[in-house]
């Protein structure tokens, strides 16, 4: 036989709250993305990185509308000016204004920048995630193209690309997509084959829901996150290569401008005129160091365990 133990309130100690645990267990909940955006305005690096992020795309969006001078008008008599009250930034060998250029240089980099980071995104969600929902000959043929692409680095298929198309931001984004959906498509494809058989999966699947409703539905929301975070990392790496690739004259032509061309003018006169190389550049790694530390800051609100 089994004897019974009577247990009374007697047998408990009521332990005191304290004033933090008192708070703790009051806190309201808030949805997910609601605390994703309280910690990210509460990191002061998160903040300052992202209004030199806005200041940088606002003035690329207004100084050419503000600017006495055209991007493209050229003047022999003002060839190679300082920076002055007049051209703020100076002027170039042919005697166009660096102000206007150098916006409506940041306005071509961060277009090339922003699409060549969402739209390989697209590709490699979309085909990752029919890689990793059907699997089959399906998973064997994109993840074979994917092991053959990424023997070869990419900086070398973007070069070879651009050498074909013709040179422009749009010629740019597609060579960047060509090559950058691999990385994420296999990204999607280890997520998908963790989420796939998943109870709220297999509950849509016995109501009948298509497969393409499944994983855009009901799995991609629940990888969105992360998706967020690459998007921020690959946009700084699209404004480099679209800088190194007019830097070697294959990017941006004339009168088009970017801020890899202005590098790449800048350059031949950086002894003399050093002001043509060093403001585009200086903009080129001030944007590219506030991307990376805000997508930093965007990685540890998303998924705070991989904080280190």
């Amino acid at each position: 036989m089994t004897r019974e133990s009577s247990v009374t309130d007697r047998d408990f100690v009521r332990l005191p709250e304290g004033r933090s645990q008192a708070d703790a267990i009051v806190r309201p909940s808030v949805s997910y993305w609601r605390d994703v955006l309280r910690r990210v305005t509460s990191d002061k690096v998160a903040l300052l990185s992202f209004a030199v992020i806005a200041l940088i795309t606002l003035m690329a969006v207004l100084a050419p509308l503000l600017s006495p001078y055209s991007y493209e008008t050229t003047s022999l008599l003002a060839t190679n000016l300082p920076p002055s009250s007049q051209h703020w930034f100076g002027t170039d060998s042919l005697g166009r204004d660096l102000w206007a250029r150098v916006w409506v240089g940041a306005r071509v980099s961060l277009l090339i920048g922003l699409g060549g980071a969402i739209v390989p995104q697209l590709i490699g969600v979309f085909l990752g995630g029919l890689s990793g929902y059907f699997g089959g000959w399906v998973d064997m043929l994109i993840m074979r193209i994917i092991d053959v692409g990424v023997c070869i680095p990419s900086l070398v298929y973007v070069t070879l690309i651009m050498l074909w198309l013709d040179a422009g931001p749009a010629a740019i984004i597609l060579a960047i997509a060509i090559t950058g959906w691999m990385d994420s498509a296999r990204v999607v494809r280890g997520r998908m084959l963790q989420f796939k058989n998943r109870e709220f999966v297999l509950a849509a699947k016995t109501q009948g829901a298509s497969p393409l409703r499944i994983i855009f539905r009901h799995i991609l929301p629940n990888i969105l996150g992360q998706q967020v975070v690459s998007i921020s990392s690959a946009i700084p790496a699209a404004i480099f290569l679209e800088a190194y690739l007019s830097f070697i004259g294959l990017g941006i032509k004339s009168p088009m401008t970017s801020w890899g061309q202005l590098c790449q003018i800048g350059s031949s006169f950086y002894r003399l005129y050093p002001y043509q190389l060093f403001i585009p550049g200086g903009l080129i790694s001030v944007t590219i160091l506030a991307f990376y530390l805000f997508g930093n800051c965007l990685r540890d609100a998303l998924d705070p365990h991989l904080r280190d």
